[in-house]
């Protein structure tokens, strides 16, 4: 996995710069900075990997591939993943391909897919958009949203690790004011490469409402189902 060592341009991610990338088609026109978030990630991470382990690549791994599904349009132009093959699962529903991703509003809608009743959700992934969302979370978390990765349970080809995603509310979000405390979540994802170590199957495992509790503490419009400690694991 020695490809995922960092670029010139981020010490953590890779695939951003370079004879590779120059048609590329960035979300923003250019490729995204980082400094902020990377920031966040260095004061609050409670990991710090040996350069060049296991741990340290699998980690950067899963920055570049939020970095490529977040902000590149054209999934032809991912590095990190085959495209033809990539299929995404959240807390064992149906595998989506970067088409069905697409089709319904982007990476945050795929993330936060719930069976709650319409009239119960914080966050309607039916009501968003790749650019409502995109707007509602980087003012919710204007620092950013950073990953450190926990534990590699295993090695490629199938990648079995824990994650812990954090952010500090320092924007509302969906009538509740900010609060300026941390909101985290923690996880467990399976990635399947192939044997050039591009990903080929991802599957994530996580309680949406871990999240979605962090964000209501600061009162507001509120919606019990998700706005509690009680939420359901979403499925």
């Amino acid at each position: 996995m020695d490809q995922y060592k960092g670029s010139d341009v981020d010490k953590y991610r890779c695939f951003m710069s370079g004879e590779g990338e120059k048609n590329t088609t960035w979300k923003l026109g250019v490729p995204p900075n980082f400094d902020v978030v990377n920031k966040l990630f260095e004061a609050g991470r409670t990991k710090i990997w040996p350069t060049g382990s296991l741990e340290e690549q699998v980690q950067n791994l899963v920055k570049t591939w939020e970095m490529e599904i977040f902000h590149k349009l054209n999934p032809k132009d991912f590095k990190t993943c085959d495209v033809t093959k990539l299929t995404t699962s959240v807390n064992g529903r149906k595998p989506m391909t970067p088409q069905d991703v697409a089709n319904i509003g982007g990476g945050y809608n795929m993330f936060l897919q719930t069976s709650l009743p319409e009239k119960l959700r914080l966050y309607n992934p039916t009501d968003e958009t790749v650019d409502t969302a995109h707007k509602l979370f980087t003012t919710t978390f204007p620092r950013g949203f950073a990953v450190e990765v926990l534990q590699v349970y295993s090695g490629p080809p199938v990648i079995a690790y824990k994650f812990r995603h954090w952010g500090y509310m320092e924007g509302p979000f969906k009538g509740h004011p900010p609060t300026g405390e941390i909101v985290e979540m923690f996880g467990v994802s399976i990635m399947e490469l192939d044997e050039e170590l591009k990903v080929m199957k991802v599957e994530f495992f996580y309680d949406r409402g871990e999240l979605l509790a962090g964000l209501t503490k600061g009162g507001g419009d509120s919606i019990t189902a998700e706005g509690s400690s009680s939420c359901p694991f979403s499925s």
